[in-house]
């Protein structure tokens, strides 16, 4: 069995996901071990153009089993959309694509936490793309998120009660939002 891995040492924009499309053809398994929908690796075949944010690069190669690992925090808004969009385009995940129970989800209240935060930065502010990746990876190291496998299980009420939880902190922030706005397609992204 032969097992490669590839790093990034920059903060992405580095062209993996084309780096990864390149030597798919050599490997059964690809798998996206960590990271968020922040960027997106663009990638192009017979003239269309597919950008892919948390689905591995290797979808593309019919024949090949792509994983999303548990180190992956996965928006399932953004994971919709690229999921319907690849469908638009006559990919099938089926029976190709698997995501680990124990990947983090990035919820609403994650990505308000993160243009709190930045905001009250001002000047000093880090330039973070407001995905909410950071603050789900604080959960995640907090033992405090919620994973994949949540939902098959009682995930409304978990979402409760971290949505307030996160409520709290972005009270301490003052920052002002419509979680409504924020919550749009949540449940069509759960259920997908």
């Amino acid at each position: 069995m032969k097992v490669d891995v590839l790093l990034g040492l920059q903060w992405g924009d580095e062209g993996k996901g084309k780096v990864v499309d390149v030597l798919t053809p050599e490997y059964d398994v690809i798998t996206r071990f960590q990271g968020g929908p922040n960027a997106g690796h663009t990638l192009e075949f017979d003239n269309k153009k597919f950008v892919l944010h948390n689905i591995p690069s290797g979808i593309f190669q019919g024949d090949k089993i792509n994983v999303i690992g548990n180190g992956v925090v996965l928006d399932p808004i953004i994971f919709k959309q690229e999921i319907d969009d690849l469908k638009a385009q006559g990919i099938d995940l089926t029976n190709s694509l698997f995501i680990s129970k124990k990947a983090h989800l990035i919820l609403p209240t994650h990505r308000i936490l993160d243009a709190a935060s930045e905001a009250s930065k001002g000047k000093t502010k880090i330039g973070s793309t407001l995905k909410g990746i950071g603050p789900t990876y604080m959960d995640k190291t907090g033992r405090n998120g919620i994973r994949v496998g949540d939902i098959l299980s009682n995930f409304e009420e978990k979402y409760a009660a971290l949505k307030e939880k996160h409520e709290q902190l972005i009270k301490m922030y003052g920052f002002e939002y419509n979680l409504a706005d924020y919550e749009e397609g949540l449940k069509e992204g759960i259920e997908a």
